[in-house]
Order: structure tokens, then C-alpha cells, then sequence
């Protein structure tokens, strides 16, 4: 007689998703940069008393663009650093590099951030196991 054992092991995929933490900007000295709610696309509407409070992040000779990051040109002709669009901002309420004291003043004021692209990461593992037997016939 005449036997047969047939297995098969297939070991499940394991997908991890790993979102990395968002970046927040900083100035050339490491300070956090603000975005502010009333600003459009572009425009920055801080001005006079509220300029002294959250000056703006003002370009310098020799910086260069890079990615997701534009100029907008202030009332005063200077120009002022932008990310995505949004003007950036220090606020004379920090002291020193790495404070986020400006974060959610007055509900408009927020840090700003680069969002990072989050990351999939996939494992498989696949096992195929065969046997049999074949008993005297």
C-alpha cells in the first residue's frame, strides 16, 4: 500500500509601517521658525508691532533656494524666507535655540515643520516544506 503525506507551510508577510517624527524648522542660528494663520499663500501680513515680536525670517546674501522653499518679498523690499508658501517667522519670545514658546500664541502662531515622508517597510517571510512517504506496497 502506498502512502502519501503532503505539507506546506507558508509563513505570513509582515509589513511594518514606520513613520518618522516631523523635522521642525530652524533659523541659520537654530531657532524655531513660526508660520502664522492670518498670512495667505505667499503673503506675509505681519507688520510694524507684530514684525517686532515674530521678525521675520529674512533672506541673506548668498543663501540659496532649495526645495519647498521660496521668497517673498516683504512691504520694505526685503525679501523673507518662505516654506511651502507659508512666510516663517523667529519669535523674540524664545531664548534659545530649540525653545518653542511661540507655539499656539493667540491660536494663529505654530511651529514650523517638514513633514517627513513616512517610510514602508515589508518583510517577507515564505517557507515551503515538502515530504512524503512511501510505505511498503
Amino acid at each position: 500500500m502506498k502512502s502519501f503525506t503532503f505539507v506546506l507551510l507558508l509563513a505570513a508577510s509582515n509589513v511594518a509601517f514606520n513613520a518618522q517624527a516631523d523635522t521642525v524648522l530652524t533659523n541659520h542660528e537654530g531657532m524655531t521658525l513660526y508660520t502664522f494663520d492670518k498670512d495667505k499663500q505667499g503673503v506675509s501680513t505681519c507688520y510694524g508691532g507684530c514684525a517686532a515680536q515674530w521678525p521675520p525670517l529674512l533672506v541673506r546674501e548668498g543663501d540659496q533656494i532649495k526645495q519647498d522653499w521660496s521668497m517673498v518679498e516683504r512691504k520694505d523690499g526685503n525679501q523673507q524666507w518662505a516654506y511651502k508658501g507659508q512666510p516663517l517667522y523667529t519669535w523674540a519670545g524664545d531664548n534659545q535655540a530649540g525653545d518653542t514658546n511661540g507655539d499656539g500664541v493667540g491660536g494663529v502662531w505654530h511651529v514650523a515643520k517638514k513633514m517627513k515622508k513616512a517610510k514602508k517597510q515589508y518583510s517577507y517571510g515564505y517557507k515551503k516544506s515538502y515530504g512524503y512517504s512511501d510505505s511498503d506496497y
